[in-house]
């Protein structure tokens, strides 16, 4: 019987996360497994993974074979690193001592750069949220210039357009007042030229 260390998948739509199995490589996915040894859920960044590295050991021991994303997942983790490590205390070229100080090694220099990914995506997040804060500020200050731009400009046209209307007014009052000085001019013309016929 081919046993195999797989993903079964839950969750819902759009929104999965996965059990680590053992299970017989002719059962369905999500089907019968022979025993569930972590959990993976790819929603978070960095994923999160719990997995029980002795149980995941004894069963590559046994001969399990991981599907591709279960090998990068027990590569990950260091449970292929720790059975590479056991191999070698089997054989007799390391001691157990030795091999538990590479392997606690291994993983405080990989706790050190799962943190140092952690620290860098909250800083890149507070930056982004500087940046857009500073964007809807430099936003909303263009908009009321735009405003207080159109404004005055609305200020302006309505200003010269009342304007000659106050001139044309100014117009139409001064003419009267110049025919009027015509009309009185008119009767001194006309009586100068009736003296000019009587003589």
């Amino acid at each position: 019987m081919a046993v195999k260390i797989r993903l079964q998948r839950h969750g819902k739509k759009g929104n999965p996360f996965y059990h680590i199995v053992v299970a017989d490589a002719r059962a369905p996915r999500d089907g019968k497994f022979i025993e569930r040894i972590g959990s993976y859920n790819p929603n978070t960044n960095p994923a999160t993974i719990e997995l029980d590295h002795a149980k995941s050991v004894d069963w590559l021991v046994k001969g399990a074979i991981p599907t591709e994303t279960a090998n990068a997942i027990l590569s990950y983790k260091g449970v292929l690193y720790q059975k590479h490590l056991n191999g070698g205390v089997a054989k007799g070229a390391l001691t157990q001592e030795a091999a538990d100080a590479k392997f606690a090694e291994w993983m405080e220099k990989k706790d050190e750069k799962i943190n140092a990914k952690k620290a860098n995506l909250t800083s890149s997040a507070s930056d982004n949220q500087k940046e857009r804060f500073a964007a809807e500020i430099k936003l909303k200050e263009d908009r009321a210039k735009a405003i207080a731009d159109k404004n005055a400009a609305a200020l302006k046209a309505e200003q010269e357009a009342n304007a000659p209307a106050v001139e044309a007014t100014e117009e139409v009052e001064a003419e009267p007042a110049t025919e009027e000085v015509v009309a009185e001019a008119e009767p001194e013309v006309t009586a100068s030229a009736e003296e000019k016929t009587e003589e």
